[in-house]
């Protein structure tokens, strides 16, 4: 990957129950199972931090076809809920992104969350993979 413009590392201890940080120090966590899953819920877990990067790099995504498309976006956020599904054989998830925009009506939010889907690096890594619901409020 000799393009790359950022590597992020990380290095984790001990799974769900162990501890996950980065090499500058900016993300030092505790990794805990939920209650819903028989832990202590003490701590955070993959699923909490893969909905973290996924709403935050989203958001940047867009922005970027926003500004693209010359829409004001206004007041903004984003919502995002990774399911950790049990099937037959092993597990796997699934995502939930639910954008808030006061300022836009329905159509050009759809069309705008269905854009910044088509371009977020964590929307292309997923695809044909995870099943991603989009959904405006």
């Amino acid at each position: 990957m000799t393009d790359a413009i950022y590597t992020a590392h990380a290095h984790a201890v001990g799974g769900r129950n162990g501890t996950a940080k980065s090499d500058d120090g900016h993300l030092d966590v505790k990794l805990a199972y939920p209650k819903s899953m028989g832990g202590d819920g003490n701590g955070t877990n993959p699923e909490q931090l893969f909905a973290a990067g996924y709403s935050a790099c989203f958001l940047g995504a867009l922005g970027l076809v926003a500004r693209n498309q010359g829409v004001k976006l206004g007041e903004h956020s984003l919502d995002a809920e990774v399911d950790l599904i049990k099937d037959e054989t092993s597990f796997h998830v699934g995502v939930r992104l639910k954008l808030t925009a006061p300022e836009l009506d329905r159509d050009t939010a759809e069309k705008l969350l269905a854009a910044a889907h088509a371009v977020c690096p964590y929307s292309k890594a997923t695809r044909g993979n995870v099943e991603v619901a989009l959904e405006v409020a």
